[in-house]
Order: structure tokens, then C-alpha cells, then sequence
């Protein structure tokens, strides 16, 4: 079984990640995973804390001369801002000091809901790991875990939908031409005129004090049919990655193919109907259920149907609510006095969708790897080869 823990704060030392479960033989790039974390870190809109962080994953175990050994793989990146931090975030009980308590929790934050439930007199003590700075510990586990099913042709995708009420347009491109589009995009859209239009979006909200949100798009291409089970309810893919993508900082709603608007036609509107042609002659851009000759007309589920993923392309859309922290604070009340106050304010962004988009990516890799490591599992790389080759024939000759 594959899985992941996480542990550090926001301003703490550093931040850790332990993946287990990891079979033996696969080849991982530090590289392309401090990649993905430089990418997370863009986007238009950030804040100062991107100026400060240069993130970098330092591997401390479970990887000899570039390959993984089956064991626990253990990763750290450094929090260079905690040069600023260490008396508030000191470990030791002489550094406390009340007058650094943050009191007037932030609507919309874990503030308010965390002191109550853990007991807490300082907001920060709940702030500090609620934080969206743990997405990078899950950014890392997640680019390592594309690395895992990119020997099988499995490539992962996220991008911008929307902003606001700003809608990207994509009409005659291919999924990787919106990716590679949306990659050289400030905003992580693969539309000029809409990228103009947030770009200004972005900068009306940050002369106000506000924040924006968005929904973002990801992508899995080449994904078998089989994984995840109808048989049980945690097993079933397109549960467990709602799951994954909600758990993500500021995500309030998730949907897959065409999600919500499916309850707004008939069945026979959005039912991805069934051809065979047992020699592949299939237009490009059509459904496949790879490798048989089995493809659909439409991809209208987004690629799962009973819990199990179809072959077909896997499309998943998260919602993220605009952050919480605003630099012009709303109406909140001092857990002191009981008094009326500003809520606090900490450093923060205007707008982390397009980053968003990134750590979406990292989710649906962890969840598809896992899933795959389940129905193709074995201890090495070269055992999973074996049993995921045997499964194409067998479906190939079905």
C-alpha cells in the first residue's frame, strides 16, 4: 500500500515528507521533483513569501544511485524563513512570549475552529500547520509519484479553468497543447485574452485589499481501465480523488468530466456511448479504452464509471475559494477581550490558483499511483512490468 505523511510548520525549520510502500528499481530525478516545486511557487498574483523560499528536496532516505530500494522514502525541504522565526517558533518553554499571540482569528481560516477544538489561547499554534506551506510537502510526494507511473505512459496535467468569473477558452487544442500553453502562462492559462483579463482581475483585488479564487483542470492521459474498485466504497478511484483534491488548502468543490452539469441534462445527454473496432481505426482526439478496441463517442464522465477508472482521458476540476487572509481585513473579535476587532492579517497572496493548479497535479499523481501500485503491485519495478503487461494482453484479446 502506498501512502504519504507529512509533518512541519509553516515557519518551522523545515518540512518533511515520508513516502512508504515505494516498490524498488524505479529511477527518480531530484530534478524534475524541485521542478515541480519552482513551479508551485509561481504564478501571478503570489506574495512575499515566494521571495524568500528557494525550495529544494533533499532525499535522506530509501534512494541509492538515482534508484528507489523498496523502503521508506524520506524527504525534507528547507523553510528559509525560519531565520526570522526562531524565538516565536522556538521549541523551548524560556523563549514564550504572549505578546506575539495572534488573537483575532481570519474568517474563512482554520483560526477560530482550531483554538476551540485544541484548547489553544494563540491562533498561531493552529495557523502555522493549517497553513497552505504544507502543499509543498505534498507537492514533493506527488512529483515523485508522477515518476512512478511515467515508465507506464501515465502523464498528469493542471491548468486554469477560470478565475473569478473569467473563463478560459480551449476550443480546437489538444490536452498537451493546453498544458504546454498554460506552463508559460503567468496565470497558468492556455487563453491570451483571458490571461489579460486576470492579470487586471488580480491587480483590482490586490488595490482593494482582496483576494480571488478559481478552478483549475487535471489532466491524466494514458491511464488503464481497472483501477480503483466498485466493490467497496474507499476503494473507488473517482471517491478517492475528491477525497485527495478537498483535502488541498481553500478547495471547496470538486467534480469530474462533466461533474455538476450532468444533473442539469437528461441521460441521454451525457452517457458516453460505446464503439468497437478491432482495428483501431479510431479518429484522433476520440475516448480510447486503451489498448482495446473498445472507445467511447465522448469523454462526458471523465474517465471513471462505477469507481474504476474506463481508459479513457481522466479530467478532474477543483473550486479554490479566494484566500483568507485579506489586506483589508473583514470583521472578527479579539479572543481576549470578547471586543470587536479587524481579523489578523499575515503574509499572504492575492491569488495561488495557478500554484493551486501544480499541488492538484501532486494529488491526482499520489492517488492514481496509488491505485496502480494496487492493481499492479508487486516489490520491484521489473514485478509491476510483468503483471501490468499481462493485464494490456488480457484486455487487449478480451
Amino acid at each position: 500500500m502506498l501512502r504519504y505523511f507529512t509533518a512541519g510548520e509553516s515557519h518551522g525549520p523545515c518540512l518533511t515528507v515520508i513516502l512508504d510502500g515505494v516498490p524498488a528499481g524505479f529511477s527518480i530525478d531530484i530534478q524534475k521533483i524541485n521542478h515541480d516545486l519552482w513551479r508551485r511557487q509561481q504564478g501571478y498574483g503570489r506574495g512575499g513569501r515566494m521571495l524568500i523560499e528557494k525550495d529544494e528536496v533533499q532525499i535522506r532516505s530509501g534512494i541509492r544511485w538515482g534508484e528507489t530500494l523498496g523502503s521508506p522514502v524520506a524527504m525534507g525541504i528547507e523553510n528559509r524563513d525560519w531565520k526570522n522565526w526562531t524565538k516565536k517558533m522556538s521549541l523551548l518553554p524560556e523563549d514564550r512570549d504572549e505578546s506575539v499571540a495572534v488573537t483575532k482569528p481570519r474568517p474563512g481560516h482554520a483560526d477560530l475552529a482550531g483554538i476551540l477544538k485544541y484548547h489553544h489561547a494563540d491562533i498561531r499554534n493552529v495557523l502555522e500547520r493549517a497553513s497552505a506551506r504544507d502543499t509543498v510537502s505534498r507537492t514533493a510526494a506527488g512529483s515523485f509519484c508522477k515518476q512512478l507511473l511515467a515508465p507506464f505512459g501515465i502523464k498528469i496535467m493542471g491548468y486554469i479553468r477560470s478565475l473569478g468569473n473569467i473563463e478560459a477558452q480551449f476550443e480546437g487544442l489538444s490536452y498537451e497543447e493546453i498544458y504546454a500553453q498554460a506552463d508559460e502562462s503567468p496565470v497558468r492559462v492556455a487563453d491570451k485574452e483571458a490571461e489579460e483579463k486576470m492579470i487586471a482581475l488580480i491587480d483590482e483585488c490586490k488595490k482593494r485589499g482582496d483576494t480571488l479564487g478559481g478552478i483549475f483542470e487535471v489532466v491524466a492521459l494514458g491511464v488503464p481501465p481497472g483501477l480503483g474498485s466498485h466493490a467497496q466504497w474507499d476503494r473507488k478511484l473517482d471517491g478517492r480523488l475528491a477525497r485527495g483534491l478537498m483535502s488541498i488548502q481553500a478547495i471547496k468543490g470538486v467534480e469530474i468530466g462533466l461533474g455538476f452539469e450532468m444533473a442539469r441534462r437528461r441521460g441521454s445527454e451525457v452517457h458516453d456511448e460505446i464503439f468497437f473496432d478491432p482495428h483501431g481505426m479510431v479518429s484522433a482526439g476520440t475516448p480510447r479504452i486503451v489498448p482495446t478496441g473498445f472507445y467511447r463517442g465522448s469523454n462526458n464522465s471523465g474517465g471513471t464509471e462505477g469507481g474504476m477508472s474506463n481508459g479513457a482521458p481522466l479530467v478532474v476540476r477543483a473550486a479554490m475559494k479566494p484566500i483568507s487572509t485579506l489586506m483589508s481585513p473583514l470583521h472578527s473579535v479579539d479572543l481576549r477581550s470578547k471586543e470587536s476587532a479587524d481579523a489578523s492579517v499575515e503574509r499572504s497572496d492575492v491569488c495561488s490558483a495557478p500554484a493551486a493548479a501544480v499541488i492538484g497535479e501532486a494529488v491526482v499523481a499520489f492517488e492514481l499511483a496509488a491505485a496502480f501500485l494496487e492493481k499492479f503491485g508487486g516489490d520491484s519495478l521489473h514485478e509491476i512490468t510483468r503483471n501490468y503487461e499481462g493485464y494490456l494482453e488480457q484486455i487487449k484479446n478480451f
